[in-house]
């Protein structure tokens, strides 16, 4: 018998708005060690501890024999997605403020939104639509393509970063919804705490020694590559926070999309726009310029109407059927 998908949004939600918070603040933090650490050194410290506590949590949802699974290759791939998800966003963060690189990166509701009817077959009204295109809409603003590469904070390729973020995301999010019908959210963020190990000790066995970075490098290139450090007693413990939370982000995540559709739970992620914002001004004394404020509205209105949307779907269910717009 086939395993029926769970269906339980208010939960979901809730699940969905803790591991956001969560995410704010690992942003937050990871910008703020950008300087000083390599992107992989701050990864694999995050994910060892991270793995640890997820592993606390497998005990109480049914033990170590929840992590067996007929689909390791789709848990490969989803670990791989997260991990592009991570890397291009992390980069991005140590060359653009965190408003505009979590701005930038909010497309990822719209591309759920998107992805979700040729993946997993829900449907998607042309008036929800029109409102995923005006959410893109404010995402071609932020990138502002009028303006010359100098009166950007970084190139237009940095700036594509958190769209490809956005959109890997969006994918690993629509393979969560698929399988967490069958797997545990504590082992699904075991797969992807384990993936983040081996591709960062994979980085460390190649570039740990900073032998491909230069002080010409971008300040992208530079978090990326650039040699190990033992991390100072304040970051050890900055780096400990940031393991808890990575645990407490996997698992959030993995029960929100696994418990609901991922159109009703993706909008509620926007509550990162404020979050980003309010990080942003009082951690890095930034505030977005007026073009990202306009596509933040922009995403936000979108992903507001897409929820009252779907609310008055389901109401319309309840009472009967109606005509789709």
């Amino acid at each position: 018998m086939t395993p029926v998908p769970l269906n339980r949004a208010g939960l979901a939600i809730a699940f969905v708005l803790a591991g956001v918070f969560a995410i704010s603040i690992n942003d937050m933090l990871v910008k703020q060690l950008s300087g000083g650490y390599p992107l992989h050194e701050i990864v694999l410290a995050r994910s060892a501890i991270g793995i640890a506590f997820s592993l606390i949590i497998v005990q109480f949802e049914g033990g170590l024999g929840i992590l067996k699974t007929r689909r390791p290759a789709l848990h490969l791939l989803r670990g791989l997605l997260v991990v592009v998800a991570n890397m291009t966003f992390f980069l991005a963060l140590a060359a653009i403020p965190l408003a505009d690189a979590t701005a930038l990166f909010f497309a990822a509701p719209l591309f759920i939104t998107l992805l979700s009817i040729p993946i997993l077959g829900e449907k998607v009204g042309p008036v929800r639509m029109t409102a995923v295109m005006v959410g893109f809409a404010g995402v071609v603003i932020m990138q502002r393509p009028w303006a010359d590469a100098g009166q950007l904070e970084a190139s237009r390729l940095v700036l594509l970063l958190p769209v490809v973020a956005a959109l890997t995301y969006a994918l690993n999010q629509l393979m969560t919804r698929k399988l967490g019908v069958d797997t545990k959210a504590s082992a699904l963020s075991i797969y992807i705490q384990g993936t983040f190990i081996v591709v960062s000790l994979l980085f460390f066995a190649i570039a740990g020694d900073g032998r491909f970075v230069t002080d010409a490098s971008s300040p992208s290139m530079q978090f990326l590559l650039r040699a190990w450090v033992w991390p100072t007693r304040t970051d050890t413990w900055v780096l400990l926070g940031m393991g808890a939370n990575a645990a407490v982000i996997g698992y959030c995540l993995s029960q929100a999309y696994r418990m609901a559709d991922a159109a009703t739970v993706a909008p509620f992620e926007y509550i990162g726009l404020p979050l980003a914002v309010f990080w942003g001004w009082i951690i890095f004394s930034d505030l977005p310029v007026w073009e990202v404020w306009v596509g933040i509205a922009l995403i936000l209105a979108s992903g507001v109407f897409v929820f009252l949307r779907e609310r008055q779907k389901a109401r319309g269910i309840t009472r009967g059927p109606l005509q789709r717009r």
